[in-house]
């Protein structure tokens, strides 16, 4: 008997019993539209978490931290992340590009208007990077040095303009408020509460022959002095300000993890406004920083070496980032790896679809049941042509087989339906997300995803559980007696 002779002799079989078989092949169907529909949403979402990881390019990207607290035994001394550290970071094999993440405060007004917003230094470099690409439209500054700005959704937001685009072209004032050394000296001999002379005045001139008296007042006006100078620090800033024009308005940032503040400005500009006065800015972090490295007042005139939060690293697509990551943490950093992230979330979509999977497979699991039992009561209605075949010289195995290529003809028809359905489903499922997304303003997204390993899977999980379902009717039809069958008729 060939293959062609097998398929119509089970599909003719089946059709004898429309009814039966409609039913039974119904229930693979909707089994195997379940199976396809889940494993479908999780390979949809799969797709964009991948598409979303490719566009933004952080496959070939990496942010360096400090150590905060290293673990007890480790041997590497952690590293400080300032400006040396980036060139070293730089000249690390593989690495393309390496800028620091430096955010700081400043009064922003523009079209009469002013308000407080975050700004962000970014060099030009960074701008040419897929996710900046993303984030700022594709704008970018004409230098490190330029008098611009590019803003973002957020600061619109904050503006309340109903004109975005007109924006373009207009002029930013920003100005912050940063510690001078004059403020901390002058604040130092006159705080507005006691002058010089007032503390002169509070002396007693006897006292003055006994040094227990000496070294006490001295104590007492160093701690004071001190007071004074951190408060004038803090309390006696000057303002310093730049004028800027808006070349551009950012894209809005939908995710959380890859915002950027309201002000972009390039990273020369941004140095020279945060490092005037005493070069350390108003953080105070940066001022005890200063005064523990012995670096307050800098010597050879030179901007002060600024420690910065992060560090963001482009690396070469054809490098293995497992080595760069090592190079980073024998500097004494902590690394950040997308590429390793998203194997962590590679092996989270392994489990959820195994998950659905299993799901899709149990009501397959209860439609094999269907298949057992229509074939089941085939074989009863069938004793005299089985018995017939056998007398005629047909072995058991092609009774067998008989049997099992009618249950594989239920899962193939089943499947093939299944699938069609199943991606039905989905579409109009999505169609309802779509409408769901728009009306609350979320990205419209389309999570489900048909790729053709799931129909190739869905093909040979409904084909294969269903031969298995009929691997006990067709037993049973092959160890029927032909004699006793044809006698029973």
């Amino acid at each position: 008997m060939t293959f062609r002779d097998l398929v119509e002799l089970s599909f003719s079989n089946l059709y004898r019993t429309k009814l039966r078989t409609l039913l039974t092949v119904s229930g693979v169907i909707i089994a195997i539209s379940t199976f396809t529909a889940m494993i479908s949403f999780g390979a949809g979402n799969q797709q964009l978490v991948n598409d979303t990881y490719k566009d933004l390019g952080l496959f070939t990207s990496m942010k360096v931290y400090p150590i905060e607290s290293p673990a007890e035994g480790d041997s590497i001394e952690p590293g400080i992340l300032n400006k040396e550290a980036v060139s070293e970071l730089a000249k690390i094999p593989g690495v393309v590009l390496a800028y620091p993440f430096v955010d700081f405060t400043v009064t922003a007004g523009v079209l009469d208007t002013q308000i407080t917003s975050e700004a962000r230094a970014l060099p030009v470099e960074a701008l040419d990077t897929p996710i900046m690409r993303k984030l700022l439209n594709g704008y970018a500054f004409s230098s490190d040095s330029a008098k611009e700005a590019i803003v973002t959704p957020a600061f619109i937001e904050k503006l309340n303009t109903e004109y975005p685009d007109s924006l373009i072209g207009k002029e930013l004032i920003v100005s912050l408020q940063i510690a001078s050394l004059d403020s901390a000296l002058i604040n130092v001999l006159d705080d507005n509460e006691t002058t010089l002379y007032d503390r002169f005045e509070a002396l007693d001139p006897d006292s003055l022959l006994y040094m227990k008296y000496i070294r006490r007042v001295a104590r007492q006006e160093l701690g004071e002095g001190i007071k004074r100078l951190i408060d004038g620090f803090f309390n006696r800033t000057m303002t310093v300000a730049d004028t800027l024009t808006i070349v551009g308005i950012g894209e809005k940032q939908r995710q959380r993890q890859f915002t950027l503040s309201p002000i972009v400005m390039p990273e020369r500009t941004a140095r020279l406004l945060t490092t005037a006065g005493f070069g350390i800015g108003n953080d105070p972090l940066s001022l005890f920083e200063a005064m523990r490295s012995g670096e307050f007042f800098p010597s050879d005139g030179s901007e002060r070496d600024e420690t910065y939060p992060r560090v963001t690293l482009e690396l070469d697509p054809y490098v293995s980032y497992e080595g760069i990551k090592d190079s980073v943490e024998a500097m004494g950093f902590r690394a950040f790896s997308y590429a390793e992230e998203f194997k962590e979330i590679q092996r989270f979509f392994l489990y959820f679809n195994a998950a659905l999977g299993v799901v899709g497979l149990i009501a397959l699991m209860t439609a094999s049941l269907g298949i057992i039992n229509t074939l089941l009561m085939s074989i009863n209605e069938r004793r005299k042509e089985i018995g017939i075949l056998q007398s005629l010289g047909a072995y058991r195995t092609d009774i067998w087989v008989i049997f099992l290529s009618e249950s594989g003809a239920i899962g193939f028809a089943g499947s093939v339906f299944g699938i069609i359905f199943g991606w039905l489903g989905t579409r109009a499922m999505a169609f309802v997300l779509k409408l769901i997304m728009e009306n609350e303003g979320i990205p419209v997204v389309d999570p489900f995803a048909l790729p053709f390993w799931l129909i190739g899977l869905s093909m040979v999980f409904g084909i294969s559980v269903s031969i298995l379902a009929g691997l006990y009717p067709a037993a049973k039809a092959a160890r029927v007696d032909p004699v006793e069958a044809l006698r029973g008729e």
